[in-house]
């Protein structure tokens, strides 16, 4: 908050100083208020603006929808990426819904845009169908049915991005579905992981030799 206060001098010196005037200058966020008169008045003025217009900044806050992109960067840390070619997905979107699929390319998009990783917070129907490798068709109807929720929204110039709503949502609803199919994928047995780990470096005979003694 900023508060300047400048002094009028009266041309008659010998007015007392209650008489003067004075004018008070306030800057409260995107708020700015000037007071100009004498020092009981001006006085009145600011009091009031301190007692009525401070409180309901603070309701309007509290009813604000705002992203915190510190802490939803570190919420979704393991479910999307920036690369350089663009947002991905760290989890199968064969695990996922097509709508749930659209939702988070969106949001690593303006994830990307805010960190300033990437030139732009949209993405276009085109690009999300090659992501998601479905034709243009069924796109349009999930896009559709995105922007009918809230969930996102559409631009003037056809490309879509995903509304601050879209992500409280994400980030109170739908990511434990998220952490669920994450356990659910990820959660094995660790004997399971070395089975797979040695799978997967060429001892495949060897290791079905020795389970079948």
């Amino acid at each position: 908050m900023a508060l300047r206060c400048q002094k009028v001098t009266s041309p008659d010196h010998e007015v007392q100083f209650l008489s003067e005037e004075i004018t008070v200058f306030i800057k409260y966020r995107d708020v700015e208020q000037t007071f100009t008169g004498n020092v009981n008045d001006v006085w009145v003025s600011v009091n009031r603006f301190f007692s009525e217009m401070i409180p309901a900044f603070d309701i309007a806050r509290k009813v604000t929808l705002t992203v915190d992109i510190a802490k939803l960067v570190e919420d979704f840390k393991d479910v999307i990426a920036i690369a350089p070619e663009g947002p991905e997905l760290l989890i199968p979107k064969e695990k996922l819904t097509d709508n749930e699929t659209l939702q988070l390319y969106l949001l690593a998009t303006y994830v990307g845009y805010r960190l300033g990783k990437l030139t732009r917070e949209i993405m276009t129907k085109e690009e999300l169908a090659a992501k998601l490798r479905k034709n243009m068709k069924i796109i349009g109807t999930r896009l559709g049915e995105l922007v009918k929720e809230g969930m996102v929204t559409k631009t003037e110039e056809g490309n879509y991005k995903i509304t601050t709503i879209g992500i409280k949502r994400l980030q109170d609803e739908t990511l434990p579905k998220f952490r669920a199919k994450l356990k659910n994928l990820f959660g094995i047995d660790p004997s399971m992981k070395e089975i797979a780990k040695d799978i997967s470096e060429g001892r495949r005979e060897e290791i079905l030799h020795e389970k079948s003694e």
